[in-house]
């Protein structure tokens, strides 16, 4: 471990105990109980914002060059710092780094990376969306998944989506509900293309399930599908 790596990571571990609540981590540990409560610190997402702004850039960078960090708290500044990064290549190259450290949902869930909100970053990304589902990495290839619903259900929408989401593998809790997430935010922006899946059960049975019971909930489903996918249960 490198003298800088010390300084740049005890520096964000410092300011991360001085923000952190007791209440909180009790919180987040009863939510994530796959992962060690002793790495946990409890710090919220405003103040984990706060102090990933607050980095100068030498020691964001340094920070962002060794993806593997003691507590929960600093990968959640990890991903944030990625999230703001520019280029595409460079955001690219991070996650590639930091996925494989990834462990659990919410710091999967908070990668949005900007520079893939882009319109022209729809073509170059969907190789790599392919490569993380085939990762064989739960976390990544949830994250893939998350890609695939953020990114290609709009104007970038392309029907070999549907196909890559319901083979995402291995199916686990994380991925599956990841999958059901989708393929129920597919029904509300893509409906002609994505209830064809449900109503021939073309989904793994816990998909299917949750996939339908997400969309009975969603606002963004009419009254009338709903009342159609309940009879699809």
């Amino acid at each position: 471990m490198t003298t800088e790596r010390l300084s740049a990571e005890a520096r964000v571990e410092q300011i991360l105990r001085e923000h952190a609540d007791g209440a909180y981590r009790a919180f987040q540990c009863r939510l994530m109980p796959n992962v060690d409560p002793a790495r946990v610190l409890g710090v919220r997402m405003p103040d984990v914002r706060r102090i990933a702004r607050s980095l100068d850039a030498d020691t964001a960078r340094e920070f962002l060059a060794h993806p593997g960090h003691a507590t929960y708290d600093a990968a959640h500044v990890h991903g944030v710092l990625l999230c703001r990064l520019k280029g595409f290549d460079e955001t690219v190259a991070a996650l590639d780094a930091f996925l494989p450290f990834v462990d659990n949902w919410a710091t999967c869930d908070l990668l949005n990376p900007r520079a893939f909100a882009k319109p022209e970053a729809a073509a170059p990304l969907k190789a790599h969306v392919r490569r993380w589902l085939d990762s064989g990495r739960e976390y990544t290839v949830r994250f893939a998944l998350g890609a695939l619903m953020r990114c290609y259900l709009g104007d970038a929408f392309f029907p070999e989506a549907l196909e890559w989401a319901a083979a995402a593998v291995p199916h686990g809790e994380y991925i599956d509900k990841m999958a059901a997430w989708y393929f129920a935010t597919a029904l509300a922006f893509r409906r002609g293309e994505t209830m064809p899946w449900l109503e021939e059960r073309r989904l793994a049975p816990r998909v299917h399930a949750m996939a339908i019971q997400k969309a009975v909930e969603s606002y963004r489903i009419s009254a009338e599908d709903k009342a159609y996918l309940r009879t699809l249960r």
